[in-house]
């Protein structure tokens, strides 16, 4: 028959004592908002692809009304401004309120200048499309080492 007994030692956790075996956990679990100073904003999802001749950028945006986006391009800088506005429902007694109001912001650099004034947007079931066409010349120019 084994023995499988083993010796109490009574200080044998306190000597393997770490004090940072939680951290990880307990960061995971912290809340983001509270990072931020308890603003609680929503964070804007996107995707940026690009082709030869343009970069395509697609924005999650829900329930944001097209007129309360704003898009400024200023070379290879692209900036989006969001306002989700509450909405007010007359006689409803709100038992619960998690949606967000208020502005989100993006602003992201691309590698290449954008040429601005073929630049298109479209918003359609809060997803905003940009078509970001190249500005052709801004390739940029590698040097000779001499």
């Amino acid at each position: 028959m084994a023995n499988n007994l083993t010796r109490f030692g009574p200080f044998r956790d306190l000597a393997r004592f770490d004090p940072f075996r939680d951290i990880d956990e307990m960061l995971r679990d912290f809340s983001p908002a509270l990072l931020r100073g308890g603003d609680g904003a929503p964070r804007m999802r996107m995707d940026v692809t690009e082709n030869e001749q343009e970069y395509m950028v697609k924005a999650d945006l829900p329930g944001v009304q097209k007129e309360d986006i704003k898009i400024a391009i200023n070379g290879n800088q692209v900036s989006l401004t969001a306002e989700m506005k509450e909405e007010k429902d007359a006689g409803s007694g709100m038992l619960r309120s998690e949606r967000y109001c208020g502005q989100v912001y993006r602003s992201f650099t691309l590698p290449q200048e954008v040429d601005d004034d073929k630049a298109e947007a479209k918003y359609e079931n809060g997803v905003l499309r940009l078509t970001l066409p190249k500005r052709v010349g801004t390739g940029g120019k590698q040097l000779q080492v001499q």
